[in-house]
């Protein structure tokens, strides 16, 4: 048996703190030393935060996170070989990774593949690498790879194993979550492994930063495929895992893929792979220890605690403590209160009622009902006289046009001046409560519901709004929501007996449209033909295609979905084309 001891550091890191982040990165050193590590892997970019954006375009700043690295390196003793992602510079900048032991950077790796879709644009920052990197110590021999490096089959992480011999792949990481992730991250990390054959240590990002989360969850599979060890999601993590390498050495025996492979790696294919070596030895002697395999949350589960852990994430890198929701009685501001008290603590929470002229009985009740379940303060505030007065005020310009969605509009900007007064007096965040279903389809009203600082739930379909909010209760044993919040039927109570669907189809088919059309970028006679109404269908589109100029002015809220308004989804906001021919 010829074990390795891999720690992954998987660290909640601050864009732009180098200073903290190099002071956790130290911390982090230390317990690895403390547990006889051998090797410690750091997320990607760890000393900057990921990502800097255009932070990257101040040369301070880049000189910066080169000296943390040079201070982080002398804490670094001969008994370990740490990785640490950085930003590099020389001639241009690359997104890096420092091999460090001893007290100095004794390698360097630069990705090579630099996405640049969804929320990722690297071309935008960084010049690509064109090597590969093998680290040896003793007779191990362990590659370098940045995030996206891995995800192509016959990337750096191929040579590395191929034709540098590599019996490990380390894939320093910040992989943003969405729902479902996980569950393909194993699998195609999986398939590195036995396609390598080879052990896959990969740590990623954890912690909220603007509009992404990252979840952790850092794996280390075997040469077959099999995890060994995964570590929390949501979650800071040290998880440190022993792993085999002559298991790795004997299943490279009996495979002949291998051989054959080996006997086409050319000239110029060798001269593309750096090899470093380390004089260092692997420990032979210290406590054994169990590889830790952390439970995977469910679908559910992860979407809740990315909710959270962005929010607290939001509201503690930004200095912020204290944030205020409007409580309507209805199930999206109840979700949103609940997330936020398991985020930054119920007192620090202010739900605060505002009745207008046609907000029910039972709505008014099931807000402070829920405050007082969710042991919050509560405030309540009326508008009916200040909604009189704006009337009054319009009257001789409005005459005797009838009630429409002027008046409407009216209520909700009242209660949206309230929050920020509030915030303004008191340094209160304003959490907006509207879901992606209403974002998408434009049913909020601008400057109104859409007031605030962040929107928790803006990427969050109404449908998993109420099995979030199934979830909390489940969670807290007690009915925490009051269960009339779920059986009523939605509505804004801008209007005598409206409902949601007065204007909406049914969420359940609302959000299977919007799932196709959004995320799929499906065509409208593409959805019809899965069996969706046409006039549903293309009243659906319509309303997503005309509302992109108010969902522009929404504040930023977490990516939980594969693809997210913003910077995951940019459409123009002066846009002609129709995926569907005029009638």
């Amino acid at each position: 048996m010829r074990n390795v001891r891999i720690a992954l550091a998987q660290i909640n890191t601050t864009v732009g703190d180098i200073e903290g982040n190099k002071q956790k990165i130290i911390e982090f050193i230390k317990q690895a030393v403390s547990y006889n590590a051998d090797v410690l892997l750091f997320p990607e970019m760890s000393i900057t935060g990921y990502p800097p954006e255009d932070l990257l375009f101040k040369t301070h700043f880049i000189q910066d996170n080169i000296k943390a690295l040079e201070e982080i390196a002398q804490i670094v003793p001969k008994s370990l070989i740490a990785v640490v992602g950085f930003v590099d510079i020389d001639g241009d900048i690359y997104n890096a990774a420092a091999v460090i032991n001893n007290g100095k950077v004794v390698a360097k790796y630069h990705k090579n593949y630099l996405p640049n879709y969804g929320v990722f644009d690297e071309m935008r920052y960084f010049q690509k690498g064109n090597k590969a990197l093998v680290i040896q110590f003793g007779d191990v021999r362990m590659g370098i790879t940045i995030c996206e490096d891995i995800w192509y089959p016959g990337g750096p992480a191929r040579a590395e194993a191929l034709y540098g011999d590599a019996q490990i792949l380390a894939n320093i990481s910040a992989s943003p979550h969405y729902q479902k992730k996980l569950e393909w991250r194993e699998k195609m990390l999986s398939t590195r492994a036995n396609d390598n054959l080879a052990i896959v240590a990969y740590v990623n990002l954890v912690g909220g930063q603007d509009e992404l989360v990252f979840d952790g969850a850092s794996l280390v599979l075997d040469e077959s495929g099999k995890v060994l060890a995964r570590g929390k999601q949501f979650e800071e993590d040290l998880l440190v895992v022993d792993v085999d390498v002559e298991m790795v050495n004997k299943a490279r025996l009996k495979d002949p893929r291998r051989r054959q492979d080996k006997l086409v790696v050319t000239k110029e294919d060798l001269e593309t792979l750096e090899i470093v070596t380390i004089p260092f030895e692997t420990k032979t002697q210290r406590k054994e220890i169990t590889n830790r395999i952390e439970p995977a949350l469910s679908e559910v589960e992860e979407v809740y605690n990315a909710l959270v852990v962005s929010l607290r994430d939001y509201m503690r890198k930004n200095g912020m403590k204290e944030a205020v929701i409007g409580l309507s009685g209805g199930i999206d501001s109840s979700l949103v209160a609940c997330i936020a008290v398991d985020a930054i603590g119920k007192e620090n929470v202010i739900g605060v009622s505002m009745p207008g002229p046609f907000s029910s009985e039972h709505s008014k009740e099931d807000a402070r009902l829920l405050a007082e379940n969710l042991g919050i303060r509560f405030l309540t505030i009326p508008i009916v006289e200040v909604y009189n007065t704006f009337l009054e005020t319009l009257k001789p310009i409005f005459r005797d046009l009838p009630f429409d969605t002027t008046e409407e509009n009216l209520q909700a900007r009242i209660r949206g001046v309230i929050l920020m007064a509030l915030s303004n007096k008191f340094g209160w965040l304003v959490l907006t409560t509207g879901n992606k279903s209403e974002s998408a389809t434009g049913y909020s009203t601008l400057y109104g519901d859409t007031a605030g600082g962040y929107a928790v739930i803006k990427d969050v379909y109404k449908t998993m709004v109420y099995k979030l909010s199934e979830y909390v209760n489940q969670k807290a044993g007690r009915e925490i929501i009051p269960q009339r919040v779920f059986i009523k039927p939605p509505s804004a109570e801008l209007r005598e007996n409206q409902t949601d669907q007065d204007k909406l189809p049914p969420y359940e088919i609302l959000d299977q449209i919007l799932e196709l059309y959004v995320e799929e970028d499906m065509s409208v006679e593409e959805i019809v033909n899965l069996g969706f109404e046409e006039k549903t269908v293309r009243e659906v589109a319509k309303m997503v295609n005309v509302n992109e100029y108010k969902r522009r002015q929404t504040p930023p809220g977490p990516k939980v979905t594969r693809r997210a308004f913003g910077k995951d989804r940019r459409l123009p906001i002066t846009n002609g084309y129709r995926e569907y021919k005029k009638r």
